[in-house]
C-alpha cells in the first residue's frame, strides 16, 4: 500500500510533497477513530525494547532524525508512528528562509535524499511555542541546534548557547549540529579549537542548570580517522555525553545517478543508502578506539531492520532514521523493532 502511495507521491516536487504528507497526518491524526488505528497499526509496546541512554529511559530505540519535523509541529502525529523519541530542529536563534528552492532531491536509484536546505526554520521561539502545545508530553525530545547563516564562525558560540538556554526546559537531550554541509564554513566549526570552545561553552552552561540535559554532536560521514581521532579527544576533553554518527555525505562516490543528473541538481549533502556502509564503519571505529565508552546514536542509510541491527551490533545505542522513514514508510520503525524482539526470544 505504502508503495503505490508513494510512487504517486514521487512524482511531485520533494519538498512541497513533504509538508503536504505532514499537514495530512496532522489532520488526520485530530480525528480520534483514526488516530487509535494508526497507533494500534504502527505501535510496538513491550517493555523490553526499553532502553536505557545517558540517563534516559527510550521506550525503544528507533528515533526520526532531526530535519523532518525542524520547527515541531507534528510531535503528536508521529509519535504514533511508532518512534521512541523524536529530534526537532536543526533549529537556529532567528527564523530563516535557507537556500533557495528547489533544495531538496530525490536520487530514486540510490534510494538516496540530496538536501541543501540551509537550516531552513522559524526560530526557537517557534520551536519553543509549539513544544508547550503539544499533547504528547511524554515523547522524548531531543533539540538539534545551530547558527544562522549570517552569523559569523567567530560569533557562532553565541547562537548555539541562545538556543540551549531557550530549549533546556523543553528538550530531554541537545545535539550540537557543525556537521551540515548547506550552511556556508559551518564544517569549519568541526576543527580543534572552536570545537573545543564551543562544547566547552555549552558544558559550563549545562552544568549550572538544574537538571543538566545530555548534550552530543552530529559528526560528518566525510572525516578522515585522524579528524575522528580529534573529535573523540575533544569530546572527552569537554565532558560531552556522546556522538550522533553520522550527517549528511558531500562524496558522490558509488552512486547510480549519473554525473549528469547529479551535475544537474548541484551541492547538496547527501542521505540514504549511500550512506550505510560509511556511517556504520565509523561508529565500529569509534566503538574499538573508545573500548565502548563513548555514547552514540546512529544515523544514515537505515532502510530495513538488519541495517538497524547492524549499527547497534557496531556499538550504537540509539538509531534514527529519516530517509529511510520516507522511502519505507512507518512499517519501517515497527519491523526493526519487532525484529528486535525476535533477537531477544
Amino acid at each position: 500500500m505504502y508503495k503505490l502511495l508513494r510512487s504517486i507521491l514521487f512524482s511531485f516536487d520533494a519538498e512541497k510533497v513533504h509538508y503536504f504528507v505532514m499537514r495530512l497526518l496532522k489532520i488526520i491524526h485530530g480525528i480520534g477513530p483514526f488516530r487509535f488505528i494508526f497507533r494500534s497499526t504502527y505501535v510496538v509496546e513491550d517493555r523490553r525494547l526499553e532502553t536505557d541512554f545517558l540517563g534516559l529511559k527510550f521506550p525503544n530505540p528507533v528515533g526520526l532524525a532531526a530535519g523532518f519535523d525542524k520547527n515541531a509541529q507534528y510531535i503528536d502525529a508521529l509519535a504514533d508512528c511508532g518512534f521512541g523519541f523524536i529530534e526537532i530542529g536543526t533549529v537556529t536563534p532567528k527564523s530563516q528562509l535557507g537556500n533557495d528552492k528547489p533544495r531538496l532531491f530525490r536520487l530514486k536509484a540510490d534510494q538516496a535524499i540530496l538536501n541543501r536546505m540551509g537550516f531552513n526554520n522559524d526560530g526557537v521561539e517557534s520551536a519553543v511555542l509549539s513544544l508547550k502545545k503539544r499533547k504528547n508530553k511524554k515523547m522524548l525530545i531531543g533539540g538539534n541546534i545551530g547558527k544562522n547563516k549570517w552569523t559569523s564562525n567567530e560569533d557562532a558560540k553565541k547562537d548555539y548557547l541562545d538556543c540551549f538556554c531557550a530549549l533546556h526546559p523543553h528538550v530531554d537531550y541537545f545535539v550540537v549540529n557543525v556537521s551540515s554541509p548547506n550552511t556556508p564554513n559551518l564544517r569549519a566549526l568541526q576543527e580543534k579549537e572552536p570545537l573545543q570552545d564551543l562544547l566547552q561553552t555549552l558544558y559550563d552552561h549545562n552544568q549550572i542548570q538544574s537538571h543538566p540535559k545530555p548534550i552530543l554532536l552530529k559528526i560528518a560521514p566525510d572525516l578522515s580517522d585522524s579528524q575522528i581521532d580529534e573529535i573523540i579527544e575533544i569530546v572527552q576533553t569537554t565532558h560531552t555525553d556522546g556522538l550522533i554518527v553520522s550527517n549528511t555525505t558531500i562524496s558522490r562516490e558509488g552512486l547510480r545517478a549519473t554525473d549528469e543528473v547529479l551535475e544537474s541538481l548541484g551541492a547538496g549533502g547527501i542521505s540514504g543508502k549511500p550512506l550505510t556502509a560509511r556511517s556504520t564503519a565509523m561508529i565500529k571505529y569509534i566503538h574499538q578506539k573508545t573500548d565502548g565508552a563513548l555514547p552514540m546514536i546512529a544515523v544514515g542509510g537505515i532502510h530495513s531492520a538488519e541495517d538497524a541491527i547492524e549499527k547497534l551490533k557496531a556499538g550504537a545505542t540509539l538509531v534514527q532514521v529519516y530517509t529511510g522513514f520516507i522511502y519505507e514508510g512507518p512499517t519501517l520503525i515497527k519491523s526493526i523493532n519487532r525484529a528486535l524482539l525476535q533477537n531477544l526470544n
